[in-house]
């Protein structure tokens, strides 16, 4: 049986990057829209996609190297060793007692099992040994075989976007290129995040069965001042040491715009207020709130701030709760 990485032209130890370009390479030169003139191309095309679709999955490609599964998926050995002869061999091909390419035979462990592919690999043919009589006459004695499975569609193709974090917080539609050279304006869903994939149906690569999909990853972008904490976002907001004691108010920034923000007089450095709806939004609905902390920054040169203290010392123990 064909060796998927044969078929690909790629090392056992390929990267999924390479076995990807392989691919991609490959999809390329042999597409039946290309070829329609080769007959050949298009069993080509279906070979390195079946190929494809198996080492592009960990688990598969890890059960395949560990010789537990051929390239079709099935088992390499269904029968758990009940011998080698009477078409009972793990080959897997057509007349020599294997599955069928696109059945689903998997053993007898819950799986549905082709009864029609198992005595015809017995007998050598279904009309054989009377077995028409079993099954109520049919040139496959009443097991009948399923036909051929449909088209493989195209592989998907995977892009990763991103987003900057004010965009994510708003939802603003995001423009992508495709593959092909066409653009798509995508419409963020609530509650986005890094990690958010997102499907577009039949914008994948061209296949037999029809276009695959596009698999969109969403990577929003860290800010330069915001931090996001779930459906919150956090700020720390600089003031100065007269705003602190004196009150005042000052310019926040926000992901919907800076608004006007009311410091209280003798407000402490660490104090947290809440902005609300000016945070992400949520899925379920809504969107969280925007946290800012207040941050006391004193001047680069406090020489002045010194003279007006003169032998003025704070007497309080701001650290007494700590037990130091």
């Amino acid at each position: 049986m064909a060796d998927p990485y044969d078929i690909l032209g790629v090392g056992r130890s390929a990267s999924e990057q390479e076995i990807k370009s392989a691919y991609r390479k490959l999809a390329k030169e042999l597409h039946p829209d290309r070829n329609k003139d080769n007959p050949n191309a298009a069993e080509r095309f279906s070979d390195i996609t079946k190929a494809y679709d198996l080492l592009s999955d960990r688990t598969q490609r890890a059960r395949y190297d560990r010789g537990e599964i051929d390239i079709e998926g099935n088992p390499a050995n269904p029968f758990g060793g009940m011998g080698g002869g009477g078409g009972f061999g793990g080959g897997g091909r057509p007349g020599a007692g294997g599955r069928h390419p696109g059945q689903d035979f998997g053993g007898f462990g819950g799986e549905e099992v082709d009864l029609g592919d198992l005595f015809e690999g017995l007998f050598g043919g279904g009309r054989a040994g009377g077995m028409g009589g079993m099954g109520g006459g049919g040139p496959q004695g009443g097991f009948g075989r399923r036909g051929a499975p449909p088209p493989r569609k195209g592989a998907d193709i995977a892009y990763r976007l991103r987003v900057p974090f004010v965009d994510a917080a708003r939802l603003i539609d995001q423009r992508i290129t495709l593959q092909d050279g066409k653009t798509i304006d995508l419409k963020l869903p609530a509650g986005v995040e890094s990690g958010t994939q997102m499907r577009l149906r039949g914008k994948g690569e061209q296949g037999p069965g029809g276009a695959g999909d596009a698999i969109v990853t969403i990577q929003v972008e860290k800010h330069a001042h915001f931090e996001r904490d779930g459906d919150r976002v956090r700020l720390d907001l600089p003031i100065t040491l007269s705003e602190a004691v004196k009150g005042a108010k000052v310019r926040a920034p926000t992901v919907d715009g800076p608004v006007m923000l009311t410091i209280k007089p003798g407000t402490s450095g660490g104090t947290t207020m809440r902005l609300a709806g000016k945070g992400f939004s949520r899925k379920g609905g809504g969107r969280g709130d925007q946290l800012v902390t207040i941050q006391i920054v004193l001047p680069d040169d406090i020489g002045p701030l010194q003279d007006a203290l003169g032998d003025w010392t704070d007497t309080s123990d701001p650290r007494a709760d700590l037990g130091a």
